[in-house]
């Protein structure tokens, strides 16, 4: 009985499970895809390497402490005449000391370098960014897809529908004498074609869940429910869209911020042929004790402090080649950007073609389904009437199920079209 009820509780559970929106599969994609958890920990990195202490602008304090035991055998002639022998003598000694360490001036080498660590965050962020819109991207292409494989079943089964009734009608016709069992025998053929697609768009549908799911974070085997239509697609002005695209495509943003990264790292290698000022103090602590010998104990303390000028005068032209370098990466990321700038307005004018496009084969393909399921109609009822023929069904109904295919794709490349827009803008 208790096996009963939990079978019951299952059926109801599944009977209602709740249909998870697009929204909803983006929200838990953003939290749970292993690619968007890795992008967050680098940019996350990146705003950890960004401190005051990694640019050399703080000081760095130590706690020390040495040891050491030794024995030695010691012979020492005065200038007196006086002889010392010690044999075996063991020496203690033991030190501390607190040390503190400041560069107090690099040429602002160090403020360059803040800037630069700063820089690199915003990148991380902007990188981030453009993984968040990728991924979405990919959530709402592979969410849709399920949509489309989905609606392109049903389109199956519609004609499953079509076609019993076809098989029914000569099943009569055979057994009236009026249809032939050539008649027949390819409807029913007709038949097992459709149930063998629906096996063949069944397998579609589970292979596009296991993407979906794979985006998700979640065990590909899953079966996730979603809703039953692709929504109609609405694209701002594409004049607008052009005015943001400059602003906010997150790849030009991020190149943009590696042109100032590129400029500081040119300041910074500049900054290598200015003196350094270093500042070192602390307190410090140091005990001998001798077994023998004329001193048996040694022992001093206090504070000090002091400090080193550094003046490059010949550095083996590391100062010029490493500036020389830098200034080529600056060269390098600039061309970068004019040619993703170029790369970029190309993608966008082709997706505007490629929206355009889809949204006039779809406003034909919806006209040009009307009429085939019109046709298909009326082929089954001539058909009943014995004024056609089984073939001429079949060519109705071929032409019906390709035309419902050929909307659900065009639908879907629209829907995509408009994703593909939005990414570029930053809008998602």
């Amino acid at each position: 009985m208790k096996k009963i009820v939990c079978f019951l509780l299952l059926l109801a559970f599944g009977a209602h499970a709740q249909t998870l929106s697009l929204q909803q599969a983006i929200d838990q994609a953003l939290k749970k895809n292993f690619n968007i958890l890795v992008s967050r920990s680098q940019a996350d990195i990146d705003k950890l390497n960004n401190t005051p202490g990694n640019a050399g602008m703080l000081p760095t304090a130590a706690l020390n402490g040495s040891g050491e035991v030794s024995y030695n055998n010691i012979h020492q002639k005065l200038s007196s005449g006086t002889v010392n022998s010690y044999s075996s003598q063991l020496t203690t000694t033991v030190g501390a000391n607190a040390m503190l360490s400041w560069t107090l001036y690099d040429g602002g080498k160090m403020f360059v370098t803040k800037n630069r660590l700063s820089e690199i965050e915003a990148l991380g962020e902007l990188q981030f960014n453009a993984d968040v819109l990728s991924l979405m991207y990919d959530v709402v292409s592979a969410y849709f897809n399920i949509v489309r494989q989905k609606e392109q079943l049903n389109s199956i089964n519609e004609i499953i529908n079509y076609n019993k009734q076809r098989e029914l009608i000569a099943q009569t016709g055979f057994n009236a004498g009026t249809l032939a069992k050539t008649e027949l025998l390819q409807s029913q053929i007709d038949l097992n074609v459709s149930k063998e697609n629906v096996i063949t768009q069944k397998y579609a549908i589970s292979e596009a869940q296991k993407e979906l799911n794979t985006l998700l974070g979640e065990d590909p085997s899953n079966v996730i429910e979603v809703s039953d239509t692709i929504p109609p697609s609405i694209i701002p002005d594409k004049n607008e869209m052009l005015l943001k695209l400059e602003s906010s495509n997150a790849d030009l943003l991020a190149l943009k911020k590696q042109i100032d990264i590129a400029k500081l790292s040119v300041k910074e290698a500049q900054k290598n042929g200015t003196p350094k000022l270093n500042f070192q103090g602390g307190y410090y602590f140091s005990n001998t004790d001798n077994s023998k010998g004329g001193t048996k104990n040694n022992r001093s303390y206090g504070l000090q402090g002091g400090g080193t000028l550094s003046i490059p005068l010949y550095t083996a032209g590391e100062t010029k080649r490493k500036t020389a370098v830098a200034k080529s990466e600056l060269l390098i990321a600039q061309y970068s950007l004019d040619n993703t700038r170029l790369q970029i307005n190309k993608d966008f004018q082709n997706a505007c073609n490629d929206f355009e496009s889809q949204q006039q084969l779809m406003l034909i393909e919806k006209q040009n389904n009307e009429l085939a399921h019109e046709n298909m109609q009326i082929c089954l009822q001539r058909l009943q009437l014995g004024q056609t023929t089984s073939l001429e069904v079949h060519q109705a109904e071929e032409s019906y199920a390709q035309s419902s295919t050929r909307l659900t794709n065009f639908k879907y490349n629209l829907k995509m079209a408009e994703t593909r827009l939005k990414q570029m803008i930053s809008s998602l």
